[in-house]
């Protein structure tokens, strides 16, 4: 029904509306909009004429008139750009930019607080992804569902039987948040998620504990953002094995759920084998959890406790099982039910060991974490994903700088010096790149979630800015929220629901069996991905910049995930804090 009724309205539009969507195609800028003191770029593909006008969109009239630059080349294909600048417009208002003889851009807005709704948005995409839980209308307007997936009769699998909880053993693990497109919840992913909101409070708790979602928790005086992370925390937390600390990897369908709504998807649901990654993270995220709620004991009792003492406990069994895998292959080849659905399966846990260390150093002020495993074991800073989190610790000794003592206070100074270099050799270039965003130097930022890159990539710079006070890092930064809102190879404004041209056919369970037309608002889709490992075949093009396509196959390149979100949630609402102080 969705795709019938896009397409209907693509078939009636006029030769005329037509030729103007060509031309607003061919401008792409953020579709949202601008700051007033912020830089404003427009780039141009396809093209060759050199002038440029900005006009009220309400009047018409021309506010400013300019030149376009000399064409840049794209580093993946012979297509040039063309760039043009307009940061010298700054009045409030509505705005079009005309291409003389040819046409329109899409309308976009120039404000304080631009990004506002969008973070909110952002972060009430995880309020949709809900389970355990109907979604009411005076909260998910016309996305309202029934619940689904309880998860109160959850069974431990064979594979992952202990003396006291034997195969067959039924636990309770309600709540949480659905990972991505599919149905089942995941303690890797949830980690990285977790740890990027929970950092995205931390950094600017001014800006959150005015800033409402209208979620059912509103108004109980606790912040909307905290709100929402603890519907996820409360999960991760019945996902610890009480009698030894170690924590599961999964609650899991054996395979993934058909594209049904979640009231119609029963069938049985288990927990997988404990892992050393998985124990890690939940570690590092309940230590961070337990510092930021000892603040809101009334609204949460007891729950910073809770969190501190399941930190401990889960850092004690990682440390008797440094090396426990989550191998899904080889625990197939002995147990069934076959499980088939998402791995993240991690044989590296240095990262994890330094990021859990780090939070529960920093949360108890105890040196011996911070000595209990090697911090630096090399100079690289990896940029953060479900299986790489190093940096997720480094940015919380950074944010932590007077509370630090004797080693990591030494440490500080070549942790600043990595992180600043790190900001300034990803800027190199950028002026001469075809979109003049910070993604986009090579090839490599074209992966599987490569939105996510994106956004951490602007993450790290809003680290750099916040350490160095330079403004050149926050800008940069707006690149790549620029990018993700439309100023990229494709032309798509990438989150559901925010800009001109979005993604109508996510890969997203609820979005396509809901029976409404737009897909569920807020969520941030992957991205191109040349690697296109869906084997759908409506990619457009196998250029790294350009592969990706709006289509319900594409889990490759349409698909959403929490972990995807978080990052789009802290850049927006970190460049609303920064540029709004």
């Amino acid at each position: 029904m969705r795709k019938l009724i896009f397409i209907l309205l693509i078939c009636l539009s006029t030769p005329s509306i037509m030729t103007a969507q060509e031309a607003a195609d061919r401008i792409r800028l953020n579709q949202i909009g601008f700051y007033p003191d912020a830089p404003k770029i427009a780039v141009i593909t396809d093209y060759n004429n050199s002038e440029f006008l900005i006009k009220s969109a309400t009047s018409g009239e021309i506010v400013f008139k300019s030149k376009l630059s000399a064409p840049h080349k794209s580093e993946f294909s012979p297509k040039v750009t063309r760039i043009a600048d307009f940061s010298v417009v700054t009045k409030p208002g509505i705005y079009k930019l005309n291409l003389p003889g040819q046409g329109d851009s899409y309308t976009f807005e120039i404000k304080p607080k631009i990004f506002c709704n969008l973070t909110k948005a952002l972060i009430k995409g995880f309020y949709f992804q809900r389970m355990s839980t109907p979604l009411l209308p005076e909260y998910a307007g016309k996305w309202s569902r029934a619940a689904g997936h309880p998860d109160n009769k959850v069974i431990i699998h064979p594979a992952a039987a202990s003396p006291n909880r034997p195969a067959g053993t039924i636990i309770s693990c309600p709540r949480g948040w659905y990972d991505a497109g599919d149905y089942n919840k995941y303690i890797v992913n949830s980690g990285i998620t977790m740890g990027t909101l929970l950092s995205l409070y931390e950094d600017f708790p001014a800006c959150f504990d005015t800033l409402k979602i209208n979620i059912p928790e509103s108004g109980n005086g606790a912040p909307d953002l905290l709100n929402e992370i603890v519907w996820n925390l409360r999960w991760m937390l019945t996902m610890q094995d009480p009698s030894d600390g170690g924590v599961y990897n999964k609650v899991t369908n054996a395979g993934f759920d058909g594209f049904v709504m979640p009231s119609v998807a029963t069938t049985p649901r288990y927990v997988v084998p404990k892992g050393t990654a998985a124990t890690l993270d939940f570690a590092a995220v309940m230590a961070q959890a337990g510092r930021i709620f000892s603040n809101f004991k009334i609204v949460f009792p007891g729950l910073s406790d809770s969190c501190m003492k399941s930190a401990d406990k889960a850092w004690t069994w990682a440390v008797k099982n440094p090396k426990m895998a989550y191998d899904q292959n080889l625990m197939n080849k002995e147990f069934k039910p076959v499980i088939n659905t998402g791995g993240y399966g991690d044989s590296d846990f240095r990262d994890e060991f330094i990021w859990a260390a780090a939070e529960l150093y920093i949360s108890t002020s105890k040196e011996s974490y911070y000595t209990a495993y090697p911090m630096f074991p090399d100079t690289l800073m990896p940029l953060p994903s479900w299986n790489n989190v190093r940096l997720l610790g480094y940015y919380t000794l950074a944010r932590f700088e007077k509370k630090l003592t004797n080693s990591a206070k030494k440490d500080f100074y070549a942790l600043k010096e990595r992180i600043l270099r790190t900001a300034d050799k990803m800027t190199e270039g950028v002026t001469d790149r075809a979109y003049m965003t910070i993604i986009g130097k090579s090839a490599r930022d074209f992966i599987w979630g490569s939105n996510s890159v994106a956004t951490n990539e602007g993450i790290l710079l809003i680290q750099a800015y916040k350490l160095s006070k330079d403004r050149k890092y926050l800008d940069y930064a707006l690149t790549n929220l620029d990018y993700i809102l439309g100023r990229n190879a494709t032309g798509y404004s990438f989150v559901t629901g925010y800009g001109h041209k979005t993604p109508m056919f996510p890969h997203h369970r609820l979005s396509e069996a809901d029976g409404i037309a737009d897909p569920v608002p807020g969520l941030i889709v992957g991205g191109p991905n040349p690697g296109q490992q869906d084997g759908c075949k409506t990619y457009p093009s196998n250029i790294p910049d350009e592969s990706y396509t709006d289509s319900v196959c594409s889990y490759a390149s349409n698909e959403i995930a929490i972990n995807w979100n978080a990052p789009a949630a802290y850049l927006a609402g970190a460049l609303e804090a920064l540029y709004n102080k």
